[in-house]
């Protein structure tokens, strides 16, 4: 029998005991409840005493209750949570009584600007009362091609305060990107930036709004802010059709927000799927379960609140920068950066972490890897004496992020790999400020979210690797995709497998201490004679080579089998030799297992990516097999895919 895991960080007696979580469960749990596992179990059995409970502590304002708090709970789909109730989600993101800086936005070349709590009133009462004469109302859509600056939140909420739907794409997209998103919701107001600055270089966004707002025939209005110049030159939007306005003009006088409250479920959002297997499914999420997910996860997993400065490396396209101006509910500071993460150099955050501050730093896996790559020891770089939390997301976290981010980073942290989506706007595995920290694990499962682990027969399983499902609704559950009326494509992407339990697509284990192990996503999944295999346990192994910049695995048909293929980027001055190809196998087979071991390991120069930075196996494994892949425009870098097609070492 192995050995029970040492945890790496365990929290003091005193932070536990001072945590948010800890006072949520002494004022709002059972008796009987004294520990974590019987927290998170009450969760599942009591839905509606729990999440009345979560919505009164964490402070979500109604401005009229509900008559109850879930209703259908039997039906998933179909649940539907405080029905009667309404709120603006507005005023619970712009809390009465907070004080000081609301949102520091800061950019690459160094600008800074601050917004305080009545500044950021004021500026999104004139917004909305802009949207208005623009005839902006409830279910009309407000779409954002912007970068992550301080406008792009004015704008959402305001949006948020007429009724609207905001749905945001980084202006780094391409057009034919972004007509397939904002082209699908047919929005009545475009806000854009005129530009956006990375890796030092100056790249206007003016030609894209051009194009967008000639190509979308429903557009009234596009409302452009200034980023490379302070009044930019608006001449080549002339013809575009919309009428063109300046932000900066409509944001200079004196308002308040409305403040109109909105049924419980009224739709917010509309985020993305990424668009690798067609075209981009447009997902619809509520304001009230938004709120509430989002509460729930910053006040008792993250154990962020007033006087919190809160930062993650994000854009404006992916579910976490909504995340992370949810923050904003709390009375936290939140941080907004627009530029590349590892510019001018690889310690430039942490340089800013030290100026504001920052106690809750949020990132990527792939960011902490790349960093550990450089060399970079931000412990010698910058005081993180404020830090208290570091979050990961977007792809499963290494073991060996742990030894670095223990090792390089800070010792006394708590380090907070999390897992989620766009699909839920939420997490279904968090962090948590009661419990240790174990090297490769997700700390916990949310409260509140029944996840399970289902083997091929839709068996639940403890210690073995298997589907991640939720097998009972949550206030979060999408409302469905646009255009989807009667729900048949929605039904399909997460019910059809097992009827009535969410399946989220991630190939996972729950460990006995009730952490989360995720190995990548189940479709990619690799199949040699028989055994699953899930691409990130080759990645851990393989990118803790020093001479391995990143990887990617797919299967490949071969002799009435699969037979797993490795393509690897090198670190700049290594080349694929037999000594490291030896290497690498040697890994594998030492540290995971030897069907592990790749048949084929080739070398390329890079490797695509989703517009959002996620690896795309699914497009890596049909250029190997020789089929198209359906949407290229999906990919930050298509031209990446030559270096997989064709390759005589394949044949």
């Amino acid at each position: 029998m192995a050995a029970e895991p040492e945890p790496i960080w365990t929290p003091s007696a005193q932070r536990a005991a001072a945590s948010h979580l800890s006072a949520f469960m002494a004022a709002r749990a059972p008796r009987e409840v004294r520990d974590y596992r019987a927290l998170h179990a009450w969760s599942i059995a009591e839905p509606a005493p729990f999440w009345s409970a979560v919505a009164e502590f964490t402070g979500v304002k109604l401005a009229t209750r509900a008559r109850s708090v879930v209703e259908d709970f039997d039906r998933f789909p179909g649940a539907r949570w405080f029905e009667g109730a309404e709120l603006s989600f507005t005023e619970n993101l712009l809390p009465a009584g907070a004080q000081g800086t609301a949102i520091v936005s800061l950019g690459e070349q160094g600008e800074r600007t601050e917004l305080g709590w009545e500044d950021l009133r004021r500026q999104v009462g004139c917004l909305e009362a802009a949207l208005a004469s623009l005839g902006v109302g409830a279910g009309d859509r407000v779409a954002g091609l912007v970068p992550n600056a301080a406008p792009a939140v004015v704008a959402m909420l305001a949006a948020a305060g007429r009724g609207a739907i905001w749905s945001g794409c980084s202006p780094d997209f391409g057009t034919r990107a972004v007509l397939e998103r904002f082209g699908q919701i047919e929005p009545k107001v475009l806000v854009a930036a005129d530009g956006y600055v990375y890796r030092g270089k100056r790249i206007s966004s003016l030609a894209t709004v051009l194009e967008v707002a000639a190509a979308i025939p429903s557009l009234e209005a596009v409302i452009v802010f200034g980023r490379l110049d302070e009044r930019p030159a608006l001449d080549a939007l002339a013809n575009a059709g919309p009428k063109v306005l300046r932000f900066e003009d409509l944001t200079s006088g004196t308002a308040s927000p409305s403040l109109t409250p909105y049924p419980f479920a009224h739709p917010l959002y509309i985020l993305y799927s990424s668009g690798t297997t067609g075209a981009p499914k447009c997902i619809v999420h509520g304001a009230g379960g938004t709120l509430l997910q989002h509460r729930k996860e910053h006040l008792l997993h993250t154990d962020v609140g007033a006087g919190d400065v809160v930062f993650y490396f994000t854009t404006c396209g992916w579910m976490m920068w909504h995340w992370l101006v949810s923050a904003l509910a709390g009375g936290s500071t939140v941080v907004l950066y627009d530029g590349a993460p590892l510019h001018p150099d690889p310690a430039a955050l942490w340089r800013i972490a030290e100026r504001e501050g920052i106690t809750v730093f949020g990132t990527s896996a792939s960011y902490l890897a790349a960093l550990d790559k450089s060399g970079c020891a931000p412990c010698d770089e910058a005081d993180l004496g404020a830090l208290r939390t570091i979050t990961s997301t977007g792809s499963p976290l290494a073991p060996a992020s742990y030894d670095y981010v223990y090792g390089k980073i800070k010792r006394d942290v708590q380090l907070a790999s999390i897992s989620g989506g766009s699909d839920i706007i939420s997490c279904f595995a968090l962090g948590n400020p009661l419990l240790p920290v174990y090297r490769g694990e997700l700390q916990c499962l949310g409260l509140g979210m029944d996840v399970r682990i289902f083997d091929e027969h839709g068996h639940a399983v403890r210690g073995q690797k298997g589907e991640l499902v939720c097998a009972s609704p949550f206030p979060s559950t999408p409302l469905g995709f646009w255009h989807d009326p009667g729900g048949e494509r929605f039904h399909a992407a997460y019910f059809e497998r097992f009827p009535g339990v969410w399946r989220h697509g991630d190939y996972a284990e729950l460990t006995p201490r009730d952490g989360l192990i995720i190995y990548g996503r189940s479709d990619t999944v690799l199949n040699p004679g028989g055994v699953r295999i899930g691409t990130a346990e080759i990645y851990r192994v393989v990118e803790s080579l020093p001479e391995v910049a990143e990887c990617i695995a797919v299967g490949q048909e071969w002799q009435g089998d699969t037979r797993i293929v490795l393509f690897v980027r090198l670190r700049e001055g290594c080349r694929l030799d037999a000594k490291l190809e030896q290497s690498i196998r040697t890994s594998l087979r030492r540290d995971a297992s030897p069907k592990h071991v790749p048949a084929k390991i080739l070398e390329v120069t890079d490797i695509p990516r989703t517009l959002n930075g996620k690896l795309v196996e699914a497009a890596v494994r049909d250029a190997v097999h020789g089929r198209p892949s359906p949407n290229l425009d999906a990919l930050a870098n298509p031209e990446a895919l030559d270096q997989f097609r064709n390759r005589p070492e394949l044949a």
